[in-house]
């Protein structure tokens, strides 16, 4: 299978549709990654796209997308700020996670690097971070449209040209750029970072580099772009960029790798660690399968991932779908397609023989089937009674010991 290339959309911090590209590696992607363009750019600028398919070719998936207002985006870009673009990278993590690959490195580029820096401690899942000619100050944009700002601050707004283009700018954008400040951001977002910067950079000057080096905590790399220009137009450029970013990732990820081969003996082994992100988020690893659980945030979560329960759920739900695929394959009975709704509650269990009070609760899943072919009665109610023979069934209903040791 050759590299592929996706137009996707998903929705965006303002609820406008946000347009994204998903560059896709030829075999099983080593991990998932975000790349942020930079200032008034859009994901098809130069860098963007060679980076992005320089990785995918070295077997990494990588998701580039418009802010909102920019590029094919929706929205109006007049309505939009620094924190929009971070709420616009928090709302693409959301929706690799939901897709089920949840983002472990973010690349920014100018601008773009200054929003990642910013998010990465809200997104767990992410182990290593990478600028391109990142700002250490987000205002430092300012300087693009230097003359105009007393005009904004005059008149609220002004248009502006930039990169050819014409833009209005706010104030409330002009308020937000100044009033941004993310060093204790990066100094406590306990992410790898690698800083590549070019010291002839004639947009971001190199010291913005150093404040940022300087600001983060270890590990941390710093790669010079020699004779590169800001937007690293050439092709060399931009394949060196994505060499060094491929190899030092993967120092990153193989490390978690291997720290959860001290724990895990088997693919059967699930290992589960606090994240760190809310008060109860965890991260799942089974295998080579990554998940997130959480709580809602009305007991103190922060609603990010499926509850335990939800898992026990999802667990009976596709135990029993694949149950009564494998008997209507077996028996040659034209079944379509099959749906499993599973919902828990728990109730007062006063009629429980075995319950050590009167005004205890039991667990209840409550299972719905949906079948859809040309079945008959006799056949809908065979495969209705073989889903009681789903393994996970078995053990929820006979029940379980477990066993507990601590290291």
């Amino acid at each position: 299978m050759a590299a592929s290339s996706e137009k996707i959309t998903f929705p965006g911090s303002q609820g406008a549709m946000l347009a994204a590209r998903m560059e896709y590696p030829a075999g099983r992607p080593k991990a998932t990654v975000i790349f942020a363009h930079c200032f008034t750019c859009s994901k098809d600028i130069y860098a963007a796209s060679r980076i992005a398919r320089e990785l995918a070719g070295r077997d990494f998936q990588v998701l580039r997308f418009d802010f909102t207002g920019l590029g094919a985006s929706e929205g109006e870009f007049a309505n939009t700020n620094f924190s929009s673009n971070i709420q616009d990278l928090l709302a693409a993590a959301d929706y690799l996670r939901r897709e089920g690959h949840a983002p472990e490195i973010l690349i920014g580029h100018s601008l773009g690097g200054a929003a990642i820096l910013a998010a990465a401690g809200e997104i767990p899942e992410v182990k290593a971070v990478a600028t391109i000619g990142a700002p250490a100050d987000a205002a430092h944009v300012v300087h693009n449209f230097a003359a105009h700002v007393d005009e904004i601050r005059e008149k609220g707004e002004a248009e502006v040209m930039l990169a050819g283009r014409k833009f209005n700018i706010r104030k409330q954008f002009l308020d937000d750029l100044e009033s941004a400040s993310f060093q204790d951001r990066i100094a406590n977002m306990r992410k790898a970072l690698l800083v590549f910067h070019a010291p002839t950079d004639q947009i971001v000057g190199i010291e913005n580099a150093a404040e940022i080096f300087q600001a983060a905590r270890h590990p941390k790399s710093f790669v010079s772009l020699d004779g590169a220009d800001h937007l690293l137009s050439r092709r060399s450029d931009a394949i060196y960029v994505a060499e060094v970013l491929s190899a030092w990732a993967l120092r990153f990820i193989a490390q978690d790798e291997s720290e959860s081969e001290e724990d895990i003996q088997d693919d059967d082994t699930v290992f589960v660690s606090e994240s760190g992100a809310t008060k109860f988020q965890q991260t799942v690893r089974i295998g080579p399968h990554r998940l997130v659980a959480d709580e809602p945030v009305s007991v103190g979560g922060g609603d990010i991932g499926p509850t335990p329960y939800d898992f026990l759920a999802v667990g009976l739900g596709a135990c029993t779908s694949m149950t009564i695929r494998m008997y209507a394959e077996r028996k040659q009975i034209p079944l379509e397609h099959v749906e499993v709704l599973v919902r828990h509650e728990k109730r007062h269990a006063n009629d429980c023989v075995d319950c050590e009070s009167a005004g205890s609760r039991i667990d209840y899943f409550d299972r719905t089937l949906r079948f859809r072919g040309d079945l008959t009665a006799e056949q809908r109610e065979k495969l209705t009674e073989i889903a009681d023979k789903c393994p996970v069934h078995r053990t929820l209903k006979a029940g379980a010991r477990v066993t507990t040791e601590v290291e």
